[in-house]
């Protein structure tokens, strides 16, 4: 088994980080570079910062701001949110961003995905994918949860990756923010159907959350937001969790406090 990464998300609204539950009831959480310095001294593998309202306007990423967040950030970084051409993400990866992850512009063209991979390689593309559960299965909302697509989730993740994607972000809308676990069930269908990374989002309330979704779900990674923001639960605590669980972890490296 490759080494399981543990991940803090990211919700970036306007001029700082939020909370949410069910992708809405957004509530404040503070400015965003000093959330990146502290996950810099403590045991992170990435980040994932997401701009949960970049789609609506029709505007560029802010660059500009990633590019200062970059200039801080020492760990690797995932950057979402109103993407829709592959200027910006050239821009974004000048900015100091590793890896884009795309959602809404992918359901309008989703030749751009393959156009990321093909021009900066799958290593570059994290294909986001929020869902609702209907029925027996699971929809795909596109607008921060705000649109249904039509499209069933195994079989748009199955294109995504054959397009060139080279893991899939995979949240449960109804779980988001609400700390009782992950949808394991849609965690274990979307990981059974693809052969890159999945990383699990949606529901993570303590580490045993985490353990099921690799052991139980077949995730390759777990993210978090609440969970690290809202609770004395530390990305180290869970690794420490992980690897009692008898799964290997990553150890990251710590910056030192004059370096």
């Amino acid at each position: 088994m490759l080494k399981i990464r543990v991940i803090p998300t990211l919700l970036w609204k306007n001029f700082g980080l939020v909370k949410g539950t069910g992708f809405d009831s957004w509530r404040r959480v503070g400015p965003v570079l000093p959330a990146i310095k502290v996950y810099n001294q403590r045991e992170v593998d990435e980040l994932v910062l997401v701009d949960i309202v970049a789609h609506d306007t029709g505007d560029d990423p802010d660059f500009e701001s990633v590019a200062d967040y970059g200039q801080d950030c020492f760990i690797p970084l995932t950057v979402g949110g109103g993407i829709t051409n592959i200027e910006q993400v050239r821009r974004l990866l000048r900015a100091g961003a590793d890896k884009v992850s795309v959602n809404t512009a992918s359901y309008a063209m989703p030749g751009l995905v393959e156009e990321i991979a093909t021009r900066f390689g799958v290593q570059c593309v994290v294909a986001s994918i929020d869902v609702r559960r209907e029925g027996d299965g699971w929809q795909c909302f596109s607008h921060a949860g705000g649109q249904a697509t039509g499209r069933e989730v195994v079989s748009w993740a199955r294109e995504l990756e054959d397009r060139g994607a080279g893991e899939i972000l995979i949240t449960s809308i109804e779980r988001d923010g609400m700390m009782d676990g992950y949808d394991l069930p849609l965690i274990e269908a979307v990981a059974s159907a693809v052969k890159i990374p999945v990383i699990a989002s949606g529901g993570a309330g303590n580490y045993q959350h985490m353990v099921d979704a690799i052991q139980r779900a077949g995730a390759s990674a777990v993210a978090a937001a609440s969970m690290f923001h809202f609770t004395e639960q530390t990305p180290a605590g869970a690794k420490a969790a992980l690897a009692a669980a008898g799964i290997p972890v990553r150890q990251s490296y710590v910056p030192r406090a004059d370096s």
